[in-house]
């Protein structure tokens, strides 16, 4: 057995470690971990198709650009408290749902006013009133259920910011 210490993306420790970057988001605490973040992934995808995707590669596109911002917004956060606060927070996170989660924001935005190109590609997205009851409602459950006990609060509202941000530009 692996030990999965070595996979946790610490953000204290990425300009020595930064395969950690990609190493956290494989990894999964255990199977549960892994089949929540497997329902988001079909959840988020039958969204798009919903909004009228014509993109193939979008979705390979927006995790890749996604897991580095969000990664950013979480060492910029860990940054400020430490120099601003003297704060050092003690946070480790793995898995897929802080992807997950710029992806509902991203879709949550998208239900609203629709989305034709990104990164100047076209992905052809319309606003969808359905998708937009659907995806707030998770948005919430989620929000809830990242106050619970060994949740990443930190790792899903950075993905929920980065995928605001992504829809924005």
């Amino acid at each position: 057995v692996i030990d999965k210490e070595y996979f946790y993306f610490v953000p204290r420790l990425i300009s020595d470690q930064p395969y950690r970057i990609f190493t956290s988001i494989l990894t999964h605490a255990d199977l549960n971990h892994l089949l929540s973040n497997l329902g988001g992934i079909i959840i988020t995808r039958y969204f798009l198709m919903r909004l009228g995707i014509e993109s193939r590669f979008f979705y390979l596109k927006f995790i890749i650009i996604s897991s580095f911002l969000n990664f950013l917004i979480i060492w910029v956060y860990e940054k400020i408290l430490s120099y601003f606060l003297n704060i050092y927070p003690n946070y480790a996170a793995l898995g897929f749902s802080g992807i997950i989660y710029a992806l509902f924001g991203f879709i949550l935005l998208t239900s609203f006013y629709g989305k034709s190109l990104f990164l100047g590609k076209k992905i052809g997205l319309k606003s969808n009133y359905e998708v937009q009851k659907m995806s707030k409602t998770i948005c919430l459950i989620g929000l809830i259920f990242s106050f619970f006990p060994g949740v990443s609060l930190l790792g899903h509202m950075s993905g929920f910011v980065a995928g605001c941000f992504l829809f924005l530009i």
